[in-house]
């Protein structure tokens, strides 16, 4: 029997138009900062997938700036600003801001000085979604392009950072999205590329992929298909929650990604489920693919106000448009299966 991938948060499958963009990119031979005719068309490539983006992620008149990923794009935005976050955001956030927000049970953060913040859209472990003040310093919201609607012109948000592989472009693409106005110190100094804010050659092909794979996730959320993967989430939360009575289903009853359910058995330790389904054909994840692996336990629900028992026994169910309903059965009633030996061993 094939396997079942539920692990969308952490990455997505290649979009044929990505594919296309970069087959096509691949002919292009010139270096998009020659002043000829090749390196022309290659820079026409970019400024094509630039465009893309920023329609795409409602940031028309907004700059896009191509990075490595949206870690690097964070690294660009932060460094050096001394802005204030929440342990609920991802690493690439709070290993350049400050720690000295709080958090609540479903994960809300209050952003008194929005100027000074950084606040993530979506928490990729939890799914819970924010509605950002007006004039929040930085957003993440990875997580929420090509999930739910977005528009940077009405986020309220004067940077962005977003990471191609989480809606469909290859993986080694992200980008920073700043408002007019707003500048940024350069990281990498070099040739001056990206508008002098990130040097060095551009990764064309990968851009390529990025704007293409821009164009058709926005198309998905606006033909709203992402309506039929939270029914499949509500319908797998209920299916697992009759089953198991000490289930415990992180933000249930906030606007969360229609993809994501977070769940703990305490005592059930998160690497142990991963395992057990991953030998029996399902790729699910304990938390945030980077910190994944790490047995301390989700830092997002310590941050949330968990023990450590609960914080280490969650797993995250990610689904995709390509999910089906076959997949997410045969996931539950293995997942039970499980389960029940789990109780039988600790009874």
């Amino acid at each position: 029997m094939s396997r079942v991938y539920l692990d969308y948060n952490a990455t997505t499958p290649l979009r044929p138009e990505a594919k296309a963009a970069m087959v096509s990119a691949m002919e292009v031979l010139g270096n998009p900062s020659s002043v000829h005719g090749e390196g022309r068309a290659a820079k026409a490539v970019i400024e094509t997938a630039r465009r893309q983006v920023a329609d795409a992620t409602g940031a028309s008149g907004a700059d896009i700036i191509f990075t490595s990923s949206a870690t690097e794009a964070a690294a660009l935005a932060l460094e050096g600003k001394g802005f204030l976050c929440a342990a609920v955001e991802h690493d690439c956030v709070t290993a350049w801001a400050a720690e000295a927000l709080r958090a609540d049970k479903n994960g809300y953060v209050q952003a008194e000085d929005p100027k000074n913040t950084s606040l993530q859209q979506v928490n990729s472990e939890t799914g819970v979604i924010h509605s950002l003040p007006e004039g929040i310093a930085l957003s993440d919201v990875v997580q929420a392009f090509g999930k739910i609607p977005y528009a940077f012109s009405w986020s309220g948000a004067e940077r962005a950072i977003i990471s191609g592989h989480k809606f469909g472009a290859p993986k080694g693409v992200g980008a920073l999205i700043i408002r007019k106005g707003i500048e940024v110190d350069a990281r990498l100094k070099g040739g001056g590329q990206e508008m002098g804010r990130r040097s060095g050659t551009e990764n064309v092909i990968g851009i390529a992929g990025m704007g293409a794979a821009a164009v058709a996730a926005a198309r998905d959320v606006d033909d709203g298909l992402w309506t039929r993967v939270a029914e499949l989430r509500d319908w797998l939360e209920a299916y697992l929650s009759d089953a198991a009575g000490d289930i415990q289903i992180f933000a249930q009853n906030v606007d969360r990604l229609p993809n994501t359910t977070y769940f703990s058995i305490r005592g059930w330790k998160g690497e142990t489920q991963v395992m057990q389904m991953d030998l029996a054909g399902f790729a699910v994840s304990a938390g945030s693919a980077c910190s994944s692996g790490k047995v301390v336990g989700s830092k997002v629900l310590k941050a949330m106000g968990y023990d450590d028992d609960t914080a280490s026994s969650a797993i995250r169910i990610s689904m995709g448009l390509e999910t089906t309903r076959e997949d997410v059965m045969r996931f539950a009633d293995t997942w039970i299966e499980h389960y029940r030996r789990y109780k039988q061993r600790a009874a």
